[in-house]
């Protein structure tokens, strides 16, 4: 599997890798909509919905067509077909072991094997830098251009360990979520100051 078809599977796994966005799927599947009345059935603001129709339309997955004054969004079947012709076939999905053997850091993936157990964090680690891989993991578990309340925070993080508390605060001082009148969101890389290579390397 080449880099491209890589590169593409991800983002497909990644587009559907959210709840809105499968039931946005599932809704068009039943017929067109418009943005209003998919932001209606899934009690969503119209711009949040705007966010997820883009990354499936980025993948083909939708697609959009005017009538009269409004922009109707239908399901494309064929994508789907594609992809499992394409990429999702047995032989090049046999290939993806290399791959991800490949992707991130090999630090990253030591201190990742040394404190999770499956996607359950066994212990906080002490030194900054272990625990930053942690957090920047962690804030994996976040959507971009998604609103959340400090409960539904703390419901992601317990998923992983009791001590959401403590993780939460991470995760806003190292940069990763931020944090106004009890709503949390994710910060975009580009406006994120704090990386793991900025900390200097341990003896």
């Amino acid at each position: 599997m080449g880099q491209e078809e890589f590169g593409t599977l991800l983002n497909f796994l990644k587009a559907l890798g959210n709840e809105n966005r499968l039931k946005i799927i599932g809704i068009l599947a039943n017929g067109d909509c418009t943005v209003g009345e998919l932001a209606s059935a899934l009690d969503l603001k119209e711009p949040t919905v705007s966010q997820h129709l883009m990354m499936l339309k980025d993948m083909q997955l939708v697609e959009v067509k005017p009538k009269g004054n409004y922009r109707y969004y239908s399901f494309n079947g064929q994508a789907l077909t594609r992809l499992s012709k394409d990429i999702f076939s047995r032989e090049r999905l046999a290939t993806l072991v290399g791959k991800f053997e490949e992707v991130g850091d090999a630090y990253e993936r030591k201190v990742l094997e040394t404190f999770f157990d499956g996607e359950r964090l066994t212990q906080i680690p002490a030194s900054e830098k272990k625990l930053l891989v942690v957090v920047k993991w962690l804030a994996d578990r976040f959507e971009y251009d998604v609103q959340y309340t400090e409960k539904q925070v703390n419901e992601i993080l317990t998923r992983h360990h009791e001590d959401y508390a403590l993780l939460r605060r991470e995760l806003v001082d190292c940069h990763y979520l931020n944090r106004e009148k009890g709503i949390y969101w994710r910060i975009p890389p580009k406006e994120k100051a704090t990386e793991v290579d900025s900390l200097p390397a341990e003896a």
